[in-house]
């Protein structure tokens, strides 16, 4: 230990006179003893983005977290809180991931500790390094990953109070390195830094320069003799339209370069917008990501008009992305930069054609970008609604809560009047008169259904076509209209209406008409009675009327009407409908590039062998992140036989098709015990290749991804309704499911799968108490001689303990570390609780104050987040068992667990 501190702060001094030549002042912490104790009133740390005079070079972007103190990077020696942690407030840096006591950020400005630069100062350095960006490099207690020098992994410690640095990461590229000579090797640090991965989007620093005022100690004839000249000159440096520019963007054009702006609307999809602010911070240049909060998309998309092969990324809903457009068509940008879609709203129709999927889950940020830069540019039809009042229209037709103009004037999705309107307006009202019981979805979805059922009853809108006339290219469509009845009126631009449904129907179904297209300059005509709207969730649809490209639609009372789901009630009006423009879209491209056994030249297999997993959703979210862990929690389904480029939409029908097999198969009693156990409606594929960690695919993406590119051989799916059985003489890891022996078949002897039940329970529960006294009295010779013997070490007691708990109980640390070290126990088993008190093996150790067995079953990697019935942790158990450096050693493992699941994809 006292060698490594030798090398530590050798390198250390080798370093700082590498650094001293470079410039370069931000390798880590080595703070300077504080003078004085901590100040009273700090200012309040920023966590945005400042684009004023006042921008500071190297800024952190401070948001608050929960993350343990034992991680504030001005030192534990150094650190204020230190005596404090548990209930002193901290920040973490998006664009660093450094996590620091508030009160501590007076000492972090001492040791002169920056963010990675998101601009560059004029005249900072030479002219011809103007265009490098250098690594910047940043000491990390907890590092995931592989060395880039030595290729090994990096070891955390297991020991109390270790909070020694174990790497050293560029927040740029995210290359890590091991903390010692051998692996961090000094020429590193002058290299110039490639910006990782995602360098085609990232908008380096050097491209954006913030401009200093000009002197205006100019005599004012000197200023009158040259106003001619300044004004003769096409722009001003620093001056835009008049307005004073603090910062400048000054790109240099490249081919291979996409540069993308990030615009988030974090009111979206509850607090995911706030989340998603940060990860994109840390992954890109936090100057290209902006807060549609903080004044809109106007500032960043002029300062970044003049970027070649410019895209956008639209982090919200729908209505989010008709606001960009919007702007778009304002600044008149040519060519206009093609816009993608992150889907935060909640009914992401043009998301959903466009195929980014109806809502973001937990897809990597990594994936979104790569999709951005790969995805295909394509065109989306924008429909202009001009209003003028109907002169004919009488004074008893008008409504005292009508509005004269539409409140937008475009529109990307569709335009609608008549019952479904009058549902939304009916929400609108209410939300806006009490948003405080607006606020969840459920509680929405319950009020939605309400009103509708209440119109219903009403009949507000059965009268619908007889104040109503529309023309479509010169045919009046009015007389059908009337005759059919119709409630509802949509003119629709994308195939995608409410939250996913189709309401034009399957192209197959279409003979009458074109297939219908975003990009084609019509817009397809569609009426509803109220028996068609209630079918369109179960895949009906309404009445196809016209497709055209002018649409003149004259009311002859107030209706209600939406735009792109914004409401009003529109008084008497005359509305005509035309094609605007066309927008350019990014457009997820079907995944072609990742094929993980086929890109060595070798031919696709035209049929293959697939195995199915199941993963229900509590061992997806406790274990998402641990690939090994979660397939050994899954359980297996039974076996497809697919073409060798089939998609997942595919093989959707073959699983499905192959539990109905299982389950006629199984004779009636059999039948009874999987009706809990059959698979639901809301299962989704699971991606376990093309990243760190498993990610769901979104049902409207099936069609996308290929077989081959998410597994390896194992399929797995999530099912969320799926409740793993564990009782005796069962696997924890394993349902109550029949065991397929041939693609696609049950085993054979499934009708028969209820005999000798009583006798291999009977069996099983004298063993396993033979093993339960082997625990008692430390018998470790007898418990390896149960286990030769095909005892079933996986089983549980009546009272849902297993072994783990039985050892604990009976502080038998060397048969705990027999189970442990020599793989007995899958790593799914070591967090089953107790049926009564909800306790772990963790949870009772930790009570106990074991150490020794704490130690051993966190190495194992038992988890320090579950809690027990009274809502505790392991770490809360040792604080009331007055063990504080156990508590301590417990909490720091615990935030190690959490910042493994926040940072896991800042693997190397």
């Amino acid at each position: 230990k006292n060698n490594y501190k030798q090398i530590g702060l050798e390198m250390w001094s080798v370093c700082r006179k590498a650094l001293t030549k470079t410039g370069l002042q931000h390798v880590g912490p080595q703070p300077a003893l504080p003078t004085s104790g901590p100040t009273e009133q700090l200012q309040e740390p920023s966590s945005t983005i400042d684009w004023t005079d006042n921008a500071q070079f190297g800024e952190h972007i401070w948001f608050e977290t929960s993350g343990s103190g034992d991680f504030c990077y001005v030192g534990e020696q150094y650190c204020f809180a230190k005596s404090l942690q548990k209930s002193v407030a901290r920040k973490k840096c998006a664009g660093c991931k450094i996590s620091v006591h508030t009160m501590c950020m007076e000492q972090l400005e001492k040791i002169n500790f920056r963010c990675k630069p998101s601009f560059r100062e004029p005249g900072s350095r030479a002219i011809r390094e103007s265009n490098v960006v250098r690594h910047h490099w940043v000491h990390r207690r907890r590092q995931t990953g592989k060395c880039r020098q030595c290729g090994k992994g990096f070891q955390q410690k297991f020991t109390f109070h270790s909070k020694e640095i174990v790497a050293i990461s560029c927040s740029w590229c995210k290359q890590a390195y091991h903390n010692k000579v051998t692996c961090f090797m000094l020429q590193q640090i002058e290299e110039c830094c490639s910006l990782g991965a995602h360098a085609a989007v990232i908008i380096p620093p050097t491209w954006i320069i913030r401009v200093r005022r000009t002197q205006t100690s100019l005599k004012s004839s000197k200023k009158k003799k040259r106003a001619s000249v300044k004004s003769s000159k096409s722009s001003k440096k620093g001056v835009e339209d008049g307005r004073w520019k603090p910062f400048l963007v000054k790109p240099l054009p490249s081919q291979l370069m996409k540069p993308l702006l990030v615009f988030v609307n974090p009111k979206s999809g509850g607090n995911q917008g706030a989340k998603i602010i940060q990860s994109f911070m840390w992954y890109l240049n936090p100057r290209q990501v902006f807060d549609l909060t903080k004044g809109g998309p106007s500032e960043g998309l002029e300062l970044y008009s003049k970027v070649p092969n410019l895209r956008i990324l639209a982090c919200g809903g729908d209505g989010t992305v008709g606001w960009i457009l919007s702007v778009l068509d304002q600044l008149k940008l040519r060519p206009q930069p093609p816009v993608g879609i992150l889907p935060l709203g909640t009914g992401n129709d043009l998301a959903r054609t466009l195929n980014w999927g109806g809502g973001y889950t937990d897809e990597p940020i990594t994936k979104i970008l790569s999709h951005v830069e790969d995805g295909n540019i394509v065109q989306l039809d924008r429909w202009n609604l001009n209003v003028e009042p109907n002169p004919e229209a009488r004074p008893e037709d008008m409504d005292e809560h009508q509005t004269d103009k539409l409140p937008i004037d475009v529109f990307n999705n569709y335009f609608s009047l008549g019952f479904d309107a009058h549902v939304t307006l009916g929400f609108h009202e209410s939300r806006e008169a009490n948003p405080e019981k607006f606020n969840s979805r459920f509680r929405n979805k319950m009020f939605y259904a309400g009103t509708a059922f209440s119109d219903f009853l009403s009949g507000s809108s059965k009268d619908l076509a007889k104040h109503i006339k529309v023309v479509c290219d010169g045919t009046d469509l009015t007389a059908k209209v009337q005759e059919m009845k119709l409630q509802c009126l949509l003119f629709l631009n994308i195939p995608r209406y409410c939250a996913g449904t189709m309401p034009w129907g399957h192209p197959s179904e279409h003979q009458d008409f074109e297939p219908q297209r975003h990009d084609d300059g019509c817009i397809e005509v569609i009426g509803f009675t109220m028996t068609s709207l209630a079918t369109l969730q179960v895949g009906g649809h309404g009445e196809r009327l016209h497709q055209c490209k002018e649409v003149t639609l004259t009311t002859y009372k107030s209706i209600p009407m939406q735009v792109d789901g914004e409401p009003c009630k529109l008084a008497p009006s005359v509305i005509h409908i035309n094609l605007r423009n066309q927008a350019n879209m990014v457009q997820k491209a079907k995944r072609r590039i990742s094929m993980p056994h086929l890109n060595d030249q070798q031919p696709v297999p035209e049929k293959l062998q697939i195995r199915v997993n199941r993963v229900s959703m509590a061992a997806y979210e406790a274990l998402h992140y641990d690939k090994d862990q979660l397939k050994e929690a899954s359980t297996p389904l039974g076996v497809i036989t697919v073409p060798g480029d089939s998609d997942l939409e595919t093989c959707r029908l073959l699983i499905e098709r192959l539990h109905d097999n299982l389950d006629q198969d199984c004779d009636d009693v059999r039948r009874e015990s999987l009706s809990s156990q059959s698979l639901s409606k809301k299962w989704c594929f699971l991606d376990c290749t093309t990243a760190d960690r498993f990610y769901r695919i979104d049902r409207a993406q099936e069609h996308l991804n290929y077989v081959t590119e998410i597994s390896q051989e194992e399929l797995y799916i999530l099912d969320p309704e799926l409740v793993v059985k564990e009782t005796v003489g069962t696997s924890p890891s394993m349902p109550d499911l029949p065991r397929p022996t041939s693609p696609g078949l049950p085993s054979a002897g499934c009708n028969n799968c209820d005999k000798n039940v009583k006798t291999d329970t009977r069996d099983a529960k004298a063993k396993y108490a033979e093993l339960i006294n082997c625990i008692k009295t430390e018998d470790l010779a007898r418990l390896m001689e149960l286990h030769q013997q095909a005892a079933d070490i996986l089983l549980q007691d009546a009272a849902g303990c297993t072994l783990l708990h039985h050892a604990v109980e009976a502080g038998s640390k060397e048969i705990l570390k027999y189970l442990i070290d020599n793989d007995l126990v899958p790593t799914s088993h070591l967090d089953i609780t107790e049926r009564e008190t909800g306790e772990t093996a963790l949870h009772k150790a930790a009570s106990s104050c074991q150490r020794s067995i704490c130690h051993c079953l966190v190495e194992a990697g038992a988890s320090l987040v579950k809690t027990d019935l009274q809502g505790e942790t392991p770490k809360q158990r040792a604080e009331k068992a007055n063990d504080p450096e156990l508590a301590d050693y417990l909490e720091n493992h615990q935030h190690y667990q959490t910042i493994q699941r926040e940072d896991q994809e800042t693997a190397v």
